[in-house]
């Protein structure tokens, strides 16, 4: 992929930053609300904690979550970082997809069924599997957003042999008699 002109990599990068932001403020926004409903007694709260935990998984934890997928693979592929070239962007990729396919086949579903049982028993029937899903997920985004800031682990194998290619090639320029462009 060609390099991102600078106007659009920065657009790129707020839009990425702002997805993930608001992905990880809404999984805390599921945390609370799930931690309402299995410690109130009320069951007009539990109810209304649940479904509200409905609404954000049916209509904003997926745009939110495809939307910081998305920003950071293209913004990995069209700058110097690469998508394989540090190991904290392979392992932010990695768990980034994980925590989408999370959210579609257990985070979601989770939900709808808790949902399902309060509106039939006004009980939950497995309190700890309504906290789980946000526990994690909002762990995994802390994680992700701290490698982000601090970068760590270097360069995955590629990325080393892209930079020895690099560095020879300007090694090459700087010995050659004739004056490249």
């Amino acid at each position: 992929m060609k390099p991102l002109k600078r106007p659009v990599r920065r657009t790129l990068l707020v839009v990425h930053v702002c997805a993930a932001a608001g992905w990880l403020g809404l999984t805390l926004g599921l945390l609370a609300l799930a931690v309402t409903a299995i410690t109130t007694e009320s069951t007009t709260t539990v109810d209304a904690a649940a479904r509200s935990m409905k609404v954000f998984t049916d209509w904003l934890v997926l745009p939110l979550a495809l939307l910081t997928l998305l920003s950071g693979l293209v913004l990995s592929l069209g700058t110097p970082w690469g998508l394989a070239r540090h190991r904290w962007v392979v392992i932010k990729f990695w768990i980034t997809l994980g925590t989408v396919t999370a959210s579609v086949f257990a985070l979601r579903p989770g939900v709808n069924e808790a949902v399902e049982t309060v509106a039939e028993n006004a009980a939950l029937a497995s309190p700890t599997d309504l906290v789980m899903g946000p526990i994690v997920s909002f762990s995994a985004y802390l994680f992700m957003t701290v490698v982000s800031i601090l970068k760590p682990w270097g360069l995955t194998r590629r990325g080393r042999r892209l930079r020895a290619e690099i560095s020879s090639r300007k090694t090459l320029d700087e010995r050659s008699p004739r004056q490249t462009v």
